[in-house]
């Protein structure tokens, strides 16, 4: 199919001539059409994958690679468990937690919280919650002081600022005199953290560890001891080892399963929007279609005579495959090589453009990113390329298969 005959008649035909430089428009257009799908392509898949890394890094700073926790609940005797866990391979942190849901209320303003008892001295070991404080230190987090780090939505919620005592109030009832009422304690606010995830900003008080158990009656137990490993996305394999080396009687839940369902939407939505914007690549594919009908329509005069010299039909197809291959692969490249360049800098892109339209596309005061991130992966443009190349080969098939059955003696009756 592919004779060096075919393949000189076909690249000469991509280039204008003055007869037919409508057709040589409509094949620019579709040239332009492949490009645009396929930088466009590149650009969102990048712009979602680094939506993901944001929200991900965000998550996962706050709720640690991995849990361990009793099969009852409450871990009694976990201070030996916790120098264990510190000694096992790719543990790089360590530290203990009690989380449990209350009610938090300050001024006639009441929302549900969840407590978390920390160790300020240890928790900068599973999270980077210290450095996401915008009032206030986690370092004021002392045992006995019952002082308290709220999210900044539930501050606002709240309406309480540093030093105001807000009201948190325990599930677990007290039986007095009068029946059984609920337990609470007046804590003191010393700090505020903002992470830019709702699920912590507008629920998480974080109290010392000690404070969380006397609170809720925890005695000296704790609800787990989270942990942070040295490559996040192993952190199946590595929980999988430590359940074995602790010797299955523990519960180990990694980041993988606690937020399983969030990531897998994620991971959905972007499949679902590579699918609608690869539609893009088929439309200019399909305008191929056009362009070499209209070729073939125009050329068939040339066909018969190459028919009429020797030219095999299949040799005739390699014309029009060759022609419009050059059309989807020169637009690929071109698409491919701009939406690279457009995504290692988008960042500086889209400032230039807040700049030019005066104009903020992420505002700070409305949502929690602000930039929009970009991360761009090799294996996304080898496959947005190969499919875009792929389409716009099976969209030189029906033309070539046409003027492959032209009939010398029809086409040249007329001529």
């Amino acid at each position: 199919m592919f004779h060096p005959l075919s393949i000189s008649i076909g690249l000469r035909y991509t280039r204008a001539k003055r007869r037919n430089q409508f057709i040589s428009f409509i094949s620019l257009s579709s040239m332009i059409g492949v490009a645009v799908g396929v930088l466009a392509l590149i650009i969102i898949l990048s712009v979602m994958n680094g939506f993901e890394k944001e929200l991900r890094t965000r998550i996962l700073g706050m709720a640690s690679h991995a849990t361990v926790q009793a099969v009852d609940g409450t871990l009694q005797d976990w201070r030996p468990l916790l120098g264990k866990l510190r000694g096992l391979p790719h543990v790089v942190g360590a530290a203990p937690f009690i989380r449990t849901e209350a009610m938090a209320s300050y001024g006639g303003y009441v929302n549900g919280v969840v407590v978390q008892g920390v160790d300020p001295a240890l928790e900068g070991q599973v999270s980077f919650i210290g450095e996401k404080m915008i009032e206030g230190h986690l370092e004021a987090l002392e045992p006995g002081k019952f002082g308290v780090v709220l999210g900044a939505a539930l501050a606002r919620s709240l309406r309480a600022n540093l030093g105001d005592r807000i009201m948190i109030i325990s599930p677990q009832p007290v039986a007095t005199a009068a029946g059984n009422i609920p337990r609470s304690k007046r804590f003191t606010v010393v700090g505020v953290f903002e992470v830019g995830a709702q699920e912590y900003d507008t629920t998480l008080a974080m109290v010392h560890i000690e404070d969380a158990a006397r609170l809720f009656r925890y005695g000296s137990a704790v609800t787990g001891i989270r942990l942070q490993f040295d490559d996040l996305f192993d952190a199946p394999r590595i929980g999988e080892q430590i359940g074995k080396a602790l010797g299955g009687a523990y519960v180990i839940k990694d980041w993988t399963k606690e937020h399983v369902t969030f990531f897998q939407a994620l991971k959905t939505e972007k499949v679902m929007m590579f699918v609608i914007l690869m539609l893009i690549v088929a439309v200019a594919a399909f305008n191929i279609v056009s362009t070499l009908v209209m070729v073939v329509t125009d050329k068939q005069a040339d066909i018969a005579i190459l028919r009429t010299l020797g030219l095999s039909p299949r040799s005739v197809m390699g014309v029009f495959v060759v022609q419009g291959a050059v059309i989807g692969v020169v637009g690929t490249v071109v698409g491919a090589a701009a939406g690279v360049w457009l995504a290692t800098h988008l960042r500086e892109f889209i400032r230039w453009l807040e700049q030019g339209l005066h104009f903020k596309f992420l505002d700070c005061r409305t949502y929690y990113i602000c930039e929009v991130p970009s991360d761009m992966h090799w294996s996304d443009v080898t496959v947005v390329t190969t499919l875009a190349v792929l389409l716009t080969l099976v969209a030189t098939i029906y033309p070539a298969l046409r003027a492959a059955g032209t009939q010398p003696a029809e086409a040249l009756r007329h001529e």
